[in-house]
């Protein structure tokens, strides 16, 4: 089999399995079969012929595909921001609006010397190390209640070699958050509702982690318990459902919260809210 036939093929059965982005996913998975080349490369040598060890992995990759595993899963790996980090079942995929948490979030601590961060329900550890990454100062502790999430976390902070400034902690996400430690809190808490759950793409309710997804009034609950947590002055940042901003918006104010603003991601949705806590 060549190159060009199997990029034809993975893209036709793609397709057939539902795949919005067959084409470009077709690619991705060939280029990982071909011993992790560049995509551009294949392009160049459609006519070369693949290996039976390479048909094999490719197949065995766009079967799991078909199944509508996330592709993230399958490469495991994904990039956020300008880190590369390890992807499996045991957290979220970090996505491109949690970007725009990030975004938000370092807004608030780039002028602190040494910021204190507290990253709730850390999953891959994607903000947390992402704001590391970018503050170099930032002492940053990130907590989940899985601890597989937890171990996975761990994993990509040996992998980006961000070691000794963030802290992974075995902690519920909505209560005992801290003591007035921290200039920020942050947060992707779970926000589907249970009764949405059917409605998601089979990507997202067959394969990601239930407790991550969906949890009742987690993010009433967590912009609570971060009262007790923030420094006066400090900020929550918190990603929500999109069209959940007047909501979430709403009751920030309601906590006490100041300056409280909502963001949209890149498609013009609802997606961050943040307010400032004087105490």
């Amino acid at each position: 089999m060549t190159i060009g036939d199997a990029l034809a093929r993975a893209t036709s059965r793609l397709v057939e399995a539902g795949v919005e982005s067959a084409r470009l996913e077709s690619e991705l998975l060939l280029a990982k079969a071909c011993d992790d080349c560049a995509r551009a490369l294949l392009y160049a040598e459609l006519d070369r012929e693949m290996s039976d060890e390479q048909v094999g992995a490719f197949d065995a990759n766009l079967v799991r595909r078909e199944k509508r595993e996330p592709l993230a899963y399958i490469l495991g790996e994904w990039g956020f921001r300008r880190l590369t980090l390890k992807t499996d079942r045991r957290a979220l995929i970090p996505r491109p609006e949690t970007e725009v948490v990030v975004e938000r979030a370092l807004a608030h601590i780039r002028e602190l010397d040494e910021p204190r961060v507290l990253d709730v329900g850390t999953g891959t550890g994607a903000i947390a190390l992402a704001i590391a990454d970018e503050v170099p100062g930032a002492q940053v502790i990130a907590m989940d209640v899985s601890e597989e999430a937890l171990a996975l976390a761990r994993e990509n902070l040996d992998l980006t070699g961000i070691n000794g400034r963030v802290r992974l902690v075995e902690h519920d996400l909505t209560s005992g958050l801290g003591d007035h430690d921290f200039d920020l809190v942050v947060s992707n808490p779970p926000y589907v509702e249970p009764d949405e759950l059917p409605t998601l793409q089979p990507e997202v309710r067959d394969w990601e982690p239930r407790v991550a997804l969906v949890a009742s009034a987690a993010t009433e609950k967590l912009a609570s318990a971060a009262r007790e947590a923030l420094r006066p002055g400090g900020w929550l940042v918190l990603e929500t459902a999109a069209g959940a901003g007047d909501r979430v918006e709403r009751l920030l104010s309601e906590l006490g919260f100041e300056d409280v603003t909502i963001t949209p991601d890149l498609a013009g949705r609802d997606r961050v809210a943040e307010g400032r806590w004087n105490g």
